[in-house]
């Protein structure tokens, strides 16, 4: 029993992965500040980083990995949210579907000093103010 529990573990783990970069790409495309760094080789699924800026000083990091998941959500350096396991999943399907509604990518711009992001944007979307 345990052995087919950790195989299926690595599995989600994997499937994990592979959604978090394509995550990345999808949030770059629409002019959003994210990253995916895999951990090893990058084809064996072993684990990743995410991280996302959404402007204001906010951001958020997901961590997958052999040895758990976590979520964690910043604002000014200030950690304001952490969760783990299937809470931390939930949450990162939650701001996906915001990030990439219409209205996000509407507003969306490529940020730079001539064209900074809106913080009324995102501002809420994602904990209390």
């Amino acid at each position: 029993m345990f052995p087919r529990l950790a195989e299926q573990y690595r599995s989600v783990v994997h499937d994990l992965v592979m959604s978090l970069q394509a995550l990345a790409k999808s949030l770059q495309d629409r002019g959003i500040a994210a990253t995916c760094y895999v951990c090893g080789d990058g084809r064996d699924g072993h684990g990743a980083s995410f991280v996302a800026n959404l402007g204001a000083n906010h951001m958020v990091r997901f961590l997958v990995s052999d040895f758990g998941i976590s979520w964690v959500e910043s604002r000014d350096g200030h950690e304001l949210v952490k969760l783990e396991g299937a809470e931390a999943i939930q949450e990162l399907q939650r701001v996906a579907q915001v990030l990439q509604s219409p209205v996000a990518a509407k507003g969306s711009r490529a940020q730079s000093p001539a064209n900074p992001p809106n913080p009324n944007q995102l501002k809420g979307a994602f904990t209390l103010p």
